[in-house]
């Protein structure tokens, strides 16, 4: 059998590393803010992202599949992060912002 010139398993170059890292931070950036004197951590959900239905706390609608919207847990909890990672709720952006 002959060959094959072709190299296998190749590294990435170091542009590829570097545009997908940028691809990786800039796709599901969180931040921490802090409401009514607790820090949140809010996290976007783009509408690619979002493919199953929630009920937004702040009005009570659903967040049907293909809408943006946020997700938010304490960043401050006293159970630890796993609770709060646990306890996340789904907010439409709107709701968010006024509550």
């Amino acid at each position: 059998m002959p060959r094959s010139n072709r190299p296998r398993g190749r590294k990435p170059s170091q542009d590829e590393d570097e545009a997908l890292d940028l691809s990786r931070a800039t796709q599901g950036w969180r931040r921490t803010e802090v409401r009514r004197g607790f820090a949140w951590n809010v996290q976007p959900v783009s509408p690619v992202q979002a493919v199953k239905v929630y009920i937004c706390p702040g009005c009570g609608l659903e967040i049907e599949p293909g809408v943006a919207h946020l997700v938010t847990w304490r960043a401050d909890g006293l159970m630890g992060d796993a609770a709060d990672i646990a306890a996340r709720r789904h907010w439409h952006t709107h709701c968010w912002r006024i509550s």
